[in-house]
């Protein structure tokens, strides 16, 4: 993507932020500081709208762990996923161990419906954790 013009700017940080943040982005390989810090921001605003404007067309991921033994609860996901077909464009579904499974559903759509598919998925017995990873679609 070319940028149409750059702008600099300066930030007052405590130093122990500094360091963990420039630890990072060593051993994730960022070449600077400026590259790390847009992909920080750009994640940050994505989540924000996520939040704010319910409206806006997101894309991502929903990650899913869940007890595979709670009955009835893998009927009770594909059907909440089949009720968002708009929104749900696919699935990928993981055997972590004897009891646990991991679902990763591919989402796009409004940000109220990757919200509310989240909701209600998180609200069933048997989910262990869920996590949401969007981004506006350029």
């Amino acid at each position: 993507m070319a940028e149409k013009g750059v702008s600099r700017i300066s930030v007052s940080l405590p130093l122990e932020l500094l360091r963990d943040f420039d630890e990072t982005i060593k051993s994730i390989g960022y070449g600077d500081r400026s590259k790390a810090i847009r992909v920080a921001m750009r994640g940050f605003i994505s989540e924000s709208k996520l939040v704010r404007e319910a409206r806006e067309v997101m894309a991502g991921a929903l990650v899913v762990v869940y007890d595979h033994h709670v009955k009835g609860l893998e009927e009770t996901l594909t059907d909440i996923q089949h009720h968002f077909e708009q929104t749900v464009r696919s699935t990928m579904h993981i055997h972590l161990d004897e009891r646990n499974c991991l679902e990763i559903i591919a989402v796009k759509g409004q940000a109220s419906d990757i919200q509310n598919l989240a909701k209600k998925l998180t609200a069933k017995t048997g989910i262990k954790q869920l996590k949401q990873s969007v981004v506006t679609p350029i």
